[in-house]
């Protein structure tokens, strides 16, 4: 009875420490290794317990302690896929794979994230485009994107047009174009009438004869398909 009694004080010590205890992005990890953690595939909590996800965490660039959510490398993965799979995310963290906007509103929701953008072209060149402010909204209202404070990388600004709008994807428009943008450019995005960026459009390899690629377009233009594009976020430290 002693025993039962002590274990019934001490659930919400447990419970408490437990909870503070969880890592919910790559940053805690850093954090947690004293900033001794190499890039690769790790296990964060970003909803509570029992929401272990798997995603990429960058430790390199820029510091460190990125948390991809979105990861294009090879096209190796099918990209152009319903609301259902962009809301619950898709792939493997070890190669392509979309986190999940539900994840992503989750993780942004409690502190300010900032946001980098790499990308790579065939022939070598990276660029980047960095945003000290991002957030992703509920599903209530349609997982809108907030995205500001942007630094230019060499990649350019393509993001302050979709700033504000509602994710769409070919089952789900919500874009402000009559048509639909995610079926007129076979991807999934926060598109507006339609796109300045396309990273989940068709995977495709360099200058190509339309404008489904994975595209950037204030570096490469609309009709150049990236060999690699991650968007990542971290905490923005104060």
């Amino acid at each position: 009875m002693k025993l039962v009694l002590v274990l019934l004080l001490m659930a919400p010590v447990l419970i408490s420490c437990s909870k503070r205890n969880l890592l919910l992005d790559c940053s805690d990890i850093q954090r947690q290794n004293n900033q001794d953690s190499p890039s690769g595939v790790y296990t964060v909590f970003s909803i509570g317990s029992m929401s272990a996800v798997k995603v990429y965490c960058d430790m390199e660039t820029a510091g460190g302690g990125w948390t991809v959510f979105q990861r294009r490398i090879d096209g190796s993965l099918n990209f152009y896929r319903p609301w259902n799979s962009y809301k619950r995310g898709f792939g493997n963290a070890a190669g392509e794979y979309w986190l999940g906007l539900e994840n992503i509103h989750q993780l942004t929701r409690p502190r300010n994230y900032e946001l980098l953008v790499d990308m790579e072209d065939f022939e070598g060149n990276k660029a980047f485009a960095r945003y000290s402010s991002f957030f992703v909204e509920g599903e209530c209202d349609e997982y809108t994107l907030r995205v500001s404070g942007f630094t230019n990388g060499g990649a350019g600004n393509a993001l302050s047009w979709h700033n504000g709008m509602k994710f769409s994807t070919f089952d789900k428009d919500q874009d402000t174009y009559s048509g639909n943008c995610a079926v007129s450019f076979t991807g999934a995005f926060w598109y507006n009438s339609c796109h300045h960026a396309n990273p989940n459009g068709v995977y495709q390899w360099g200058p190509v004869d339309t404008t489904v690629g994975v595209n950037w377009y204030h570096w490469k233009n609309n009709r150049y398909s990236m060999k690699s594009i991650s968007m990542k976020i971290r905490p923005v430290q104060n």
